[in-house]
């Protein structure tokens, strides 16, 4: 049996990307059940026995097994696996498909840089699958002998357990801090949602929901875990489990999820993601204090490739593949979040001071509770396949909360009521966004477009505030219903300004979250690049303003590892000199290729940066994207990282713990608090890891009321 392990890194995939698709094509190849193999180009597999068999798409390492293709075709029968089809239909799109790239991962173009029909509308159809996450993600790094320089392994705390049961079994752990007091104390956590490639899919959505960092009973927990909460429900997202026991979410593997968004920010107030699915559902996934559900549904033949939201949660940005008219839009989703458990027709209740009402596109305190595609916007004709995007207002979300800490929701619910106040001579005109800009890139185009969203606020924000508002009548998915869809009012349809061809892949996007005159967007390039643009004026904030596309230009670039798989938001800082700003000023890479991860910091203008810090470990195996904990109040400055072939999320603690409580009872005091213990000249060290049921490529995470 040949291992996983023989199929690993670039360079062996750029090594089958030669073998002749003719010779693939001509004669099928058998592989016995329990036996691993691998395919050049994307080929049709069958697995099962005598009559009955289960089909699917596959390139690169696959296993011939139950689990690996969702299901047992055949029960208590011996099995094999049927590479390559004798169809001409099937031969032909192999044909077709084979069109390596540089990395030697299969593309969706041409070598005239052209888009092609037969590969891009079957790399749509396996975007949540291994092949789809090798073209979006690029390649990983060589293991073994060819990994070159032995990693270091990083310190590793003993774990000290709680909520046991007297038989040996313990809900949660926590590694610093102590001794345990079980009395008041500012209990605070992060929860993550992580997206991955289950093993099977079957037993497993491919969303789970894992607690990334906890303050409690004078204790802090620095590794991944089940949500105690949870009661022992295992790693499946709460609300998606729901969504699948509804028939939302086919458990045969066609429903798989391609991609999550969560918004950023320094107020914690995003308990929510919205999760795209391979069938075009989106859906929200919360957390163990926010269980709102809430669903929209992608027009048919429409293919989800990333999601972006803003800091408030007024709306989310999913970029789209139309594999019908071959054409890459941008769907834009009005959400609005209410009470815990409320239904949107009422009762509502007090919630962290959420609005006591339904009000799409307006800030909110996360818990989304109804979303609406109100249309997409289309992408020029020379970006078919965008891959990733951001987002951002300018909004800083502090500006949603009055005097004494509270969101501005319930004082001012019913708004039909208060909506003078929000007007140009109201006393809380600067408490919500005027407008944004949303950054698309698509790979193997080479290309980024900048999006206008000024028409989308200003729509918004003119019915929101005025005597309209009186008049909207309750929320509902038909065009003339609350939010009014682009069909309707085509004047809110946000408008693309600018495209941009690169010189190089891009393969992620990230931009600032508060800044309004300086605001920039960082693309990252796969052969190892981060590239700085500026906004334009794109980005007002609380005040109206006008950008210009002639002030979308690059203003330089940092040098970063190869192949900068994911880009996050650095949400916490223990250098004093950017501690008041890191969304802004520094940003997280994770480099696939050279499995490492870097903190970027720029330049008071913004136009320049260098690495300030450098996460490497011999646990990490396959890193794809990392994700930052927020800081409020508490500080953990964790970083969460998703090994894909490692199959883990891991977690890195790279400052102090500082408890928001004082006094010499408590651990954890300023201002040393709890430093982290170097290995050598490194200060990081290893916070624990969860092992997954799957591969992990995406997680976002936040701060939860």
């Amino acid at each position: 049996m040949v291992s996983h392990a023989a199929f690993r890194g670039a360079a062996l995939v750029a090594l089958l990307a030669l073998l002749s698709p003719q010779c693939l094509a001509q004669a099928a190849r058998q592989v016995q059940e329990g036996e691993d193999f691998a395919v050049a180009a994307p080929t049709r597999v069958r697995y099962g026995a005598g009559e009955h068999w289960v089909e699917k798409m596959l390139t690169g390492p696959a296993r011939c097994s139950n689990e690996f293709f969702g299901g047992d075709p055949a029960p208590q029968v011996r099995k094999s696996c049927t590479i390559g089809s004798a169809s001409a239909s099937a031969s032909a799109s192999a044909k077709a498909l084979h069109r390596p790239s540089a990395s030697g991962v299969t593309d969706v173009v041409d070598r005239a840089g052209k888009i092609d029909p037969a590969a891009y509308r079957a790399m749509a159809a396996n975007l949540s699958e291994a092949e789809g996450i090798a073209y979006r993600y690029g390649p990983a790094a060589a293991q073994g002998a060819a990994a070159g320089a032995k990693l270091p392994t990083l310190y590793e705390r003993e774990d000290q357990f709680a909520r046991c049961d007297g038989k040996g079994a313990c809900a949660s752990s926590w590694q610093l801090g102590g001794p345990r007091k079980e009395v008041d104390f500012a209990y605070s956590t992060n929860q993550s949602s992580v997206v991955f490639l289950a093993d099977d899919p079957l037993q497993r959505a491919g969303v789970g929901d894992l607690q990334a960092s906890a303050f409690e009973a004078n204790t802090y927990a620095q590794k991944p875990q089940l949500p105690w909460q949870h009661g022992g429900g295992g790693l499946d997202s709460i609300n998606v489990a729901k969504y699948r026991a509804a028939g939302l979410l086919p458990n045969d593997g066609s429903a798989r999820p391609v991609a999550a968004g969560r918004c950023s920010g320094p107020a914690g107030n995003c308990p929510s993601s919205v999760i795209a699915f391979q069938n075009g559902l989106l859906a929200t996934t919360g957390s163990n204090t926010a269980h709102n559900l809430a669903t929209a549904q992608l027009a048919p033949n429409k293919v989800p490739t990333a999601v972006a939201m803003t800091s408030n949660s007024e709306f989310a940005f999913v970029t789209v593949w139309d594999t019908a008219e071959l054409k890459g839009q941008v769907a834009v989703v009005a959400l609005a979040g209410l009470c815990d458990g409320c239904k949107l027709e009422g009762p509502y209740y007090e919630w962290w001071s959420e609005w006591q009402g339904v009000y799409p596109g307006l800030p909110n305190m996360g818990n989304i509770a109804f979303m609406k595609v109100l249309g997409y916007v289309d992408l020029p004709p020379d970006m078919k396949a965008p891959t990733e995007i951001a987002a951002t207002t300018g909004m800083h979300p502090f500006n949603t909360v009055l005097g004494g800490g509270l969101f501005m929701g319930q004082t001012h619910s019913p708004l039909s009521r208060h909506w003078q106040s929000f007007t140009p001579s109201g006393e809380h005109y600067k408490r919500y966004a005027k407008g944004g800009v949303a950054v698309v890139v698509s790979k193997s185009e080479q290309k980024a477009a900048f999006i206008d969203l000024k028409p989308l606020f200003a729509y918004i924000n003119s019915v929101y505030f005025s005597e309209a508002v009186g008049r909207i009548g309750p929320v509902g998915q038909d065009e003339r219903q609350w939010p009014h869809g682009f069909g309707f009012k085509p004047q809110s349809r946000p408008v693309v300004v600018k495209t941009i061809a690169l010189d190089a892949r891009p393969t992620a996007v990230k931009t600032t979250i508060t800044r309004t005159r300086d605001a920039h967007a960082w693309i990252a390039t796969q052969e190892g690049a981060l590239r700085i643009f500026s906004l334009g004026g794109y980005a007002p904030g609380a005040e109206p303003g006008a950008g210009s596309p002639n002030r979308i230009v690059a203003e330089g670039k940092v040098a970063v590892g190869r192949n900068p798989s994911s880009l996050a938001h650095s949400k916490g800082e223990p250098d004093p000199d950017i501690r008041g700003d890191p969304l802004n000023g520094q940003v997280i890479v994770t480099s696939r290729a050279d499995r490492k991860i870097q903190w970027v910091r720029f330049s008071a203008d913004g136009r320049s940066g260098r690495v300030v810090r450098t996460l490497q470990d011999s646990r990490l195996v396959d890193p794809i994207a990392a994700e930052d904990i927020d800081n409020f109040a508490n500080v953990g400055l964790t970083l969460s990282v998703a090994d894909y072939a490692g199959r883990s999320v891991l977690n890195y603690r790279y400052g102090p713990v500082l408890f928001a409580d004082r006094g010499p009872q408590w651990a954890c005091q300023p201002p040393r608090g709890c430093p982290v213990k170097p290995t050598g000249s490194v200060a990081i060290e290893f916070g624990g890891g969860f092992r997954m049921q799957g591969r992990p490529f995406q997680i976002n995470t936040s701060n939860v009321p």
